[in-house]
């Protein structure tokens, strides 16, 4: 998939050009925010002249109700008009942030799916849950708070300046020089808060990892006596948590009371000046009271902005762990979508070298063997030799170093790898199972199959006994990872994928493991009448599964023993 280069730099203080890039409702939204400053910078400036006008007139030439109706009728007109431009403002980024967040999480997901399992093996389950959820969830307050601020900063300011300096600029050039310390303040305020709420953020993905593995096996920590402990290091990450909760709130109120102090201070230094010019008689009262109100609200944007920018933190830090996985470059992926069929071609594997980043040595180092069409191939060998990382490679998940795989007259680097998996059955030695009924976990090897096509492949994988001992039968819902099947029950279930896939090469990474003697006996048969017919590479430490196979290769400590 091409990737449009973005900016990989975070940007502070303006929007960021990757969140337009992948959540394109952001783009729709800044239009709007910008079309409704205006409006709002306007209505701001003619409530403002109004007012002065209004007070002006009764105060000065006596002018009543009567004389005043027209100048209140407008002045009420363009309070109502700026509620509803705040509404509009609420609806839109509410509207925008939901578009773009799912935007966002699409990409995301997306990305992740693309990458594949060996890519983001160093990122852990919890991390990613948290960060499509709440971390994305928390752009909630960048859309619906700091961006349009954002835009009112921009334009707000800018505005008033102009108005005031045309009534008073002694009164313009105070509002002038005081005005960017606001955003000074802002800027080392928010590097502090930058990194406190990353760091919130890594100390809550911890707690949901380290969660899901406590929960993940908490039949383990209870046979082996360490679920109170387990529960004593949760409560520890917890507290932790609310150290770094509270620190990013303690920053939070301290920097919106300095941005207050800032303004009140800078307004009073406009209303000293304005004072006195209006006792001399150096300035008209309707002018001293435009400048009075309009004052506060020049530093009212940026005040604003300081405090939502800490709202919108959490979301910011989110989205550039998020765009960090959308920056991953993603590994090479062939174009060619006609697919030999390995079933007639077979596979030739050809000095196969393949490391992983971080490791030394080599997973597999120069293997070389070929897979006949038709052909049951076991691959023997202790742990760590390279026999899963074969069945990898196979799969198109993880690249070799050196060497090739060739599928009849195509390398299979060149293939098109969903194409290529479409013609691959694979059953893991550790079968996922979802929670979902058993015909759901089924069809997983064909979402299309017939209800006639399911029971078969149940029958096949000798499954039929169990489904027919539950009386929900293949609707009965089952746990995460298979919780209500045992270990042979989800083999059976991976197996029946498999018949109703049907694919031409079937990869089998240790069907048997981890299963009594019985129950290894009912796998074999059906991992015998699975592979009837077919190209298969099976992964086998049991001498009984290896009896099955046409051929057997064995692996040594680095390489095949041709």
């Amino acid at each position: 998939m091409a990737e449009q280069r973005v900016s990989e730099r975070p940007r502070r203080g303006v929007v960021d050009p990757r969140l337009l890039h992948y959540a394109r409702a952001t783009r729709t939204f800044i239009g709007a925010s910008i079309g409704l400053g205006f409006i709002g910078a306007l209505l701001i400036l003619a409530q403002a002249w109004l007012l002065a006008y209004v007070i002006a007139a009764a105060l000065a030439a006596g002018e009543g109700l009567a004389q005043l109706r027209v100048a209140l009728a407008a002045l009420t007109a363009v309070v109502l008009a700026r509620a509803a431009v705040a509404w509009v403002s609420e609806v839109a980024a509410s509207r925008c942030c939901a578009r773009a967040k799912r935007q966002l999480r699409a990409s995301l997901l997306a990305q992740v799916a693309a990458l594949g399992p060996g890519r983001l093996s160093e990122q852990r389950t919890g991390e990613i849950g948290v960060l499509a959820t709440r971390g994305i969830d928390a752009l909630d307050g960048y859309f619906s708070l700091y961006l349009p601020q954002l835009m009112l900063a921009a334009i707000v300011p800018a505005a008033v300046l102009v108005v005031v300096f045309s009534q008073d600029w002694v009164s313009g050039a105070i509002i002038l020089i005081t005005l960017p310390l606001i955003p000074l303040f802002m800027a080392l305020v928010g590097a502090a808060t930058s990194e406190r709420t990353a760091a919130e953020l890594r100390v809550l993905q911890r707690l949901a990892d380290h969660f899901m593995d406590v929960v993940g096996g908490l039949e383990t920590l209870k046979v082996f006596g360490r679920a109170k402990a387990q529960i004593r290091v949760i409560r520890e990450v917890s507290e932790r948590y609310r150290v770094a909760a509270l620190s990013t709130l303690r920053l939070t109120f301290l920097s919106s009371l300095v941005l207050e102090v800032l303004a009140t201070i800078s307004v009073a230094l406009v209303a000293v000046a304005v004072g006195l010019r209006l006792l001399g008689a150096g300035i008209g009262l309707r002018s001293a009271l435009l400048v009075l109100l309009l004052a506060p609200e020049a530093y009212l944007p940026l005040r604003a902005l300081g405090a939502n920018y800490h709202a919108s933190a959490e979301g910011v830090a989110a989205a550039e762990q998020a765009f960090a996985v959308l920056q991953t470059p993603l590994p090479a992926r062939g174009r060619r979508t006609a697919i030999p069929d390995p079933s007639i071609t077979g596979v030739a594997v050809e000095d196969l070298t393949v490391r992983y980043p971080g490791r030394a040595g080599c997973a597999l180092e120069r293997v070389s063997l070929c897979v006949h069409a038709g052909e049951v191939l076991a691959v023997t060998g202790p742990s760590g030799c390279g026999k899963s990382t074969l069945l990898s490679v196979l799969l198109a998940f993880t690249a070799p170093a050196s060497g090739s795989v060739r599928v009849g007259d195509a390398q299979l680097a060149d293939l098109d790898p969903d194409a290529w998996r479409a013609r691959v059955t694979w059953v893991p030695q550790h079968p996922h199972l979802f929670a979902a009924t058993i015909a759901d976990n089924v069809r997983l090897g064909g979402a299309d199959a017939s209800d006639e096509r399911l029971w078969e492949a149940i029958v096949a994988a000798g499954l039929e006994h169990v489904v027919a001992a539950r009386p929900e039968g293949l609707n009965t819902l089952l746990g995460e990872r298979g919780v209500g099947l045992s270990a042979g029950e989800r083999h059976r279930v991976a197996l029946a994928r498999a018949f109703v896939r049907d694919a031409p090469l079937l990869l089998l990474d240790e069907p048997t493991s981890g299963l009594d003697g019985e129950t290894e006996q009912q796998v074999i048969a059906a991992v015998a009448r699975l592979t009837a017919g077919r190209t298969a590479v099976v992964i086998a430490h049991r001498p009984a599964l290896s009896e099955l196979a046409d051929r057997v290769v064995a692996f040594g400590p680095s390489r095949v023993a041709a």
